[in-house]
């Protein structure tokens, strides 16, 4: 199948403002792209690409005071192949894991484990290890949390989220990547599109969506505890310890958020080289 995505993005600043931008699709999906991004700003600026500690593309920018206007769109190929299952993939001991994944076991900005792990163990504990029981908190998560795009706030933390019982999906990934760390199942949150192809109309407005991956079986695996249901079309943009690392914009100043619009729509084969 293949998929629009693009995005455009409106603030109003008092002074000029650096901003730091995570909304290149993932290095993993390069070779997916037909039809490269091509980020526009209004006004134009100069823009800055960089690669992060995690292997993201970010961007860097000043933008101007006033109106300012990000924009964007490309044209992805997808298998159109919901989320892959691995039921039989096992947990590994700490000692056993790579490099790589032991700085996903620990606390962050709003994952803390060391609040929730005891928890973790208590409702988990007796779960099998491996995937059963990574899918027994995404099913525990699904639950507890309330979705509520109204109780959005940028400060909730996975404990918080816990407490609280609502939130949007970024909430539902933190607290579901905190009891694995707490469980000592590397996790690490994930940020990208994810339309609604596939799932009973009506749609919802397109939104930029958060999952998350766990290490299990020697790899990494998606687990998604908001729709806790193999989806179809995810196209990744960042992966981080936790929504402080793949913020899609970080803005150096005082703003306001004027206009927020996302595309995440599959094209029909015809009319893919009328896109291009």
């Amino acid at each position: 199948m293949h998929i629009q995505v693009g995005y455009e993005i409106t603030y109003e600043l008092p002074q000029p403002t650096p901003m730091v931008l995570m909304l290149n699709i993932h290095p993993d999906r390069a070779g997916d792209i037909l039809v490269p991004e091509a980020l526009r700003c209004d006004p134009p600026v100069p823009v800055a690409p960089y690669r992060d500690g995690f292997g993201n593309l970010g961007s860097r920018l000043t933008a101007p005071a006033g109106r300012f206007v990000l924009s964007n769109k490309a044209l992805v190929q997808d298998t159109g192949l919901p989320d892959i299952l691995v039921p039989d993939a096992a947990e590994h001991g700490v000692a056993d894991l790579p490099d790589e994944a032991i700085g996903f076991l620990l606390g962050s900005r709003y994952c803390e484990v060391d609040l929730l792990a005891a928890t973790a163990w208590r409702l988990f504990g007796d779960v099998p290890p491996g995937w059963a029981r990574v899918q027994a908190i995404c099913d525990f998560v699904h639950r507890h949390i309330a979705f509520d795009y109204q109780a959005a706030r940028s400060t909730r933390t996975a404990s918080e989220a816990y407490d609280e019982g609502r939130g949007v999906c970024r909430d539902y990934a933190h607290l579901a990547i905190a009891f694995c760390r707490g469980l000592n199942i590397p996790a690490r949150y994930c940020t990208g599109y994810l339309g609604d192809m596939g799932t009973p109309q009506p749609w919802g407005v397109p939104d930029f969506a958060a999952w998350f991956e766990v290490y299990l079986g020697g790899g990494w695996h998606t687990f998604d505890a908001r729709n806790n249901t193999p989806r179809i079309g995810r196209i990744l943009l960042a992966r981080g310890r936790d929504a402080t690392d793949v913020a899609i914009t970080t803005t150096f100043g005082s703003h306001y958020l004027a206009g927020f619009k996302v595309q995440t729509d599959e094209v029909p084969d015809a009319e893919v080289a009328r896109v291009g």
